[in-house]
């Protein structure tokens, strides 16, 4: 399995905009047949190194996450990301389960 994390600050921290990234990372779910699980939340400590949207996603193999990443349904979300998103930051790694 490899498992696919990015952590993103946005320009806006309002409720509805964290809801609204939120629901968009969400609307993944059953458009990409080689994503596995997806899950996605939003800051509750709002630290100083805090960021304020958190994506877990888990893919079979290295093919498939690289299938998402260029899915038109990701693409879409992306572009989205990139117009509200002050940083991110992402880590991918192999893992059992």
């Amino acid at each position: 399995m490899l498992t696919h994390i990015v952590l993103l600050r946005l320009k806006d921290k309002s409720e509805e905009s964290l809801q609204k990234m939120k629901s968009e990372l969400l609307s993944l779910k059953g458009q990409i047949p080689c994503l596995k699980f997806i899950e996605v939340g939003t800051d509750i400590l709002h630290s100083e190194r805090s960021y304020d949207v958190g994506l877990y996603t888990k893919f079979d193999s290295l093919k498939d996450m690289e299938e998402y990443q260029v899915h038109p349904a990701h693409l879409k979300v992306l572009e989205y990301i990139k117009e509200v998103k002050e940083s991110s930051v992402a880590i991918d790694y192999e893992s059992e389960n």
